[in-house]
């Protein structure tokens, strides 16, 4: 297994002129690990990679592996809807040192069911490092039935995980059900970490934890400790500012988030932009609700 626990999806931070601000990922790097995060995810959503092209993208993948330095586990995302670049974002990843790999469902050509397959086992074959499938049918309007989640975990040696973001529990359910012992599915929606670890879930890769890392891992780590009462107070108290965080499209109000705490980490990339004002009186307002120190007026 790559983690247990909570991985975080970090956010990219920028620099006054739009580049990749590498001293502040060391900085956010050691308050992840500080506080308990368990493994970080590079350049996924949650870290604009979209926006990049392939030498950020491979100069951030580094900066993090650097910054760790083989503390907790660098799950690098490496995915994407065309599968030999995948492969070559994977093979460049693996050389830069990245323990694990997270690859996406292709987006926009809508892959059929072989072609899916053919895509995950293609990039798989080309790399030694681990895999883990993301499915989010939400983004990329294609689902991973559970059905070939476990054939692929059944026959795909280094596809050993999945992070599920679904929204579908009987779905998830049903891949925890038909997968072997030992392969590892993770919550990709903070608001439903704990009713995903019911079912035989391992963990979240989890936007939230960009804000409130050390009680993410607790959610997590309660759970496999027997205290199934602490894990829900925890997932139910944060229930408002989790919608919070996406009250507008992932990243743009984790992001403002991580600027409002003071850690200046720049602004979105275009096409993303700023919070809308009532929105992001709702983000100050849960934000400071559940305890964070805010760095301008709160509403």
């Amino acid at each position: 297994m790559i983690f247990k626990g909570s991985a975080v999806a970090l956010v990219t931070p920028f620099d006054e002129s739009g580049n990749i601000n590498f001293e502040k990922i060391k900085e956010l790097v050691e308050f992840q690990i500080a506080n308990g995060t368990d493994a970080i995810v590079a350049c996924g959503t949650t870290g604009e990679a979209s926006t990049m092209n392939d030498e950020e993208h491979l100069s951030a993948i580094k900066a993090i592996v650097d910054a760790v330095n083989k503390r907790i586990p660098v799950i690098a995302g490496t995915g994407g809807n065309d599968t030999a670049h995948s492969i070559y974002m994977s093979q460049e990843a693996e050389k830069l040192g990245a323990d694990a790999l997270l690859i996406i469902t292709p987006y926009y050509n809508k892959a059929n069911k072989s072609g899916l397959r053919k895509h995950f086992v293609s990039i798989a074959n080309s790399v030694k490092l681990p895999i883990i499938l993301y499915n989010v049918p939400s983004r990329t309007k294609v689902n991973i039935p559970p059905a070939l989640v476990a054939d692929l975990a059944n026959n795909v040696d280094n596809i050993v995980a999945l992070k599920e973001a679904c929204g579908d529990l009987a779905q998830v359910a049903e891949v925890c059900r038909l997968v072997p012992e030992g392969f590892a599915v993770y919550s990709g929606n903070d608001d439903s970490i704990l009713p995903l670890l019911s079912v035989g879930g391992s963990g979240v890769i989890s936007v939230l934890a960009n804000i409130c890392p050390r009680e993410t891992h607790d959610l997590v780590a309660k759970f496999f400790e027997g205290d199934i009462e602490g894990s829900r107070k925890l997932q139910l108290g944060m229930k408002p500012l989790i919608d919070a965080l996406f009250i507008e499209v992932n990243p743009v109000p984790v992001k403002t988030a991580v600027n409002l705490m003071g850690f200046n980490v720049g602004d979105l990339r275009l096409p993303l932009a700023e919070m809308e004002e009532q929105n992001l009186e709702v983000l100050k307002r849960e934000l400071v609700n559940w305890g964070l120190k805010i760095q301008e007026a709160t509403c």
